[in-house]
């Protein structure tokens, strides 16, 4: 992608919003700006909307203007509108389909953080052949207290093992539904029955319909049952996962919300020539937090600098658009959190 398409993206953008009369407050139309240009240039497959409104009048505008863009920029042509619950998000689908292949294949490393117990500690999780073989019955009355202590540390790696596993699950659903040719429309079970009817190939091609570039996970993820705060740390890119189970939300809202966190963002700038003369300024391309207390060493952390490694050689890649990237990281007290 080079500086002319950008600034095609950005009128395109513009006279879309436009079009549909969707009037944005600055600060969301400037948000709305990156994470399209995010999509575009493949820094991020997905990116989660939670401004311009609310459910499911931001569904229908975001399919509009979707509609719109596509219809002028063919750059438009691999964004989708994905609907997991009452979340919302805009997704590159081939660039999603090789994130979900990475993530399958372990190529991308992710951090656990357990929140079902206080205070959060990273999880230490067993190999799924352990998990397969371990099949907690009941203790004998002979075994000793260091041998019953093992045991009960073994069960609850077993359960966290088995909260990972529904994140699995997940991902191996995504990935039949999203390939790098298109969506696989025969694994979409949900979809309309209309949109099903009209296609001829087993890819999903979007109509000009104002649902048909809705991607609706909502059942389909619900069948493996993790939970949506687990599920949008790895869909968002986040280093750090969150890790808990539905029957332990209650917990997890406590225990981060009793806890200082680390709030790391990764900040951006845009090509001066999409700022239209004035200077650049730093724009947030995501932002994830951490507990303080499992991240002392704040930038200097082993897993920030892999993740940063792996970032930048994203931004490298397309450097006429992103000129520059960088991490900042700020404590926080504790605070009310809703997962």
């Amino acid at each position: 992608m080079e500086v002319a398409d950008l600034e095609t993206v950005l009128k395109t953008l513009e006279s879309a919003l436009s079009q549909i009369k969707w009037r944005l407050k600055l600060s969301s139309k400037r948000r709305l700006e990156t994470d399209i240009l995010a999509l575009c240039t493949e820094m991020r497959p997905v990116v989660m909307v939670d401004y311009g409104g609310k459910m499911p009048e931001l569904q229908e505008r975001l399919c509009a203007f979707l509609k719109h863009c596509k219809e002028d920029c063919s750059i438009f042509k691999s964004l989708h509108v994905m609907v997991i619950e009452d979340m919302i998000y805009l997704v590159h689908t081939r660039a999603f389909a090789e994130f979900v292949k990475s993530s399958l294949n372990l190529e991308t490393r992710l951090i656990f953080v357990d929140l079902e117990h206080d205070p959060p500690k990273v999880a230490p999780l067993l190999s799924s052949l352990a998990l397969n073989h371990f099949v907690p019955m009941s203790f004998p009355s002979h075994v000793s207290l260091p041998r019953l202590i093992e045991l009960l540390q073994m069960i609850t790696q077993a359960e966290e093992s088995c909260v990972a596993a529904e994140l699995v699950l997940a991902q191996k659903t995504f990935s039949s539904i999203f390939s790098e040719n298109g969506i696989k429309m025969d694994h979409l079970e949900h979809q309309k029955p209309e949109v099903k009817a009209n296609t001829d190939s087993s890819l999903y091609k979007p109509t000009s319909s104002l649902g048909s570039d809705v991607i609706d996970l909502s059942d389909c993820i619900k069948d493996s049952h993790v939970t949506v705060p687990t599920l949008n740390g790895w869909l968002l890119g986040y280093p750090i996962v969150y890790l808990f189970g539905m029957a332990h939300i209650e917990n997890a809202i406590y225990n981060l919300s009793t806890k200082s966190l680390n709030l790391f963002q990764v900040l951006v700038c845009r090509s001066a020539r999409c700022n239209k003369g004035s200077q650049a300024q730093k724009e947030e391309l995501m932002s994830f937090s951490v507990p303080y207390d499992l991240s002392l060493e704040g930038m200097d952390e082993p897993w920030v600098e892999t993740f940063l490694t792996r970032i930048k050689a994203k931004q490298e890649r397309c450097n006429q658009i992103w000129t520059s990237l960088q991490m900042e990281v700020n404590s926080c007290y504790p605070q009310a959190i809703a997962l």
